[in-house]
């Protein structure tokens, strides 16, 4: 019975001496985890019409960490401001974060001590309709501010956790 005792008390602290360290493990690789820069390197107006309007936005990612990390979502709001108004371009996202066991992989991944532009594509249908925001859109010079979240974490979709970090710039 003693001997039973013991073997299930030796059992017992191997257990949780392992939990403990999985746990320690995991919390160094957080710690080791800098978040990513975002910053709105370059907002283009490509074309006005009364019909529709198309712009480029593009966002320079900045990985400071040793190790590569993956940006798996950028989502984002875009506002144009003429100095007195600000208004409300569009909502966007570039990539998409992963929904389940079988998933595309739609992800920009950031190499160490490195970093990539994103760029997305808008098209506003009928920004007529709006005398302000054509008056913004056509003065080819507009204050820009952008403002989202973005999803990343290390270089593999397992390895570490799931990492947000919310930013706001401005051109």
């Amino acid at each position: 019975m003693a001997i039973m005792v013991s073997v299930l008390g030796i059992i017992l602290m191997m257990t949780s001496t392992g939990e403990d360290l999985e746990e320690g493990s995991a919390q160094e690789i957080k710690s080791q985890v800098e978040p990513i820069s975002i910053e709105l390197e370059n907002v283009s107006i490509l074309q006005v019409t009364e019909r529709a309007a198309t712009i480029e936005i593009e966002f320079k990612l900045d990985n400071p960490n040793s190790r590569s990390v993956i940006a798996q979502q950028l989502q984002y709001a875009l506002y144009a401001s003429d100095g007195s108004d600000e208004y409300k371009i569009t909502s966007g996202e570039i990539g998409s974060r992963p929904e389940g066991m079988v998933d595309g992989s739609n992800y920009y991944t950031l190499l160490s001590n490195n970093f990539i532009i994103l760029k997305d594509k808008i098209v506003l249908n009928s920004p007529g309709n709006s005398p302000e925001l054509m008056s913004i859109l056509e003065s080819n010079n507009p204050s820009w501010r952008v403002e989202g979240d973005v999803f990343f974490n290390l270089s593999s979709m397992t390895s570490g956790q799931e990492n947000e970090i919310h930013f706001e710039s401005t051109k």
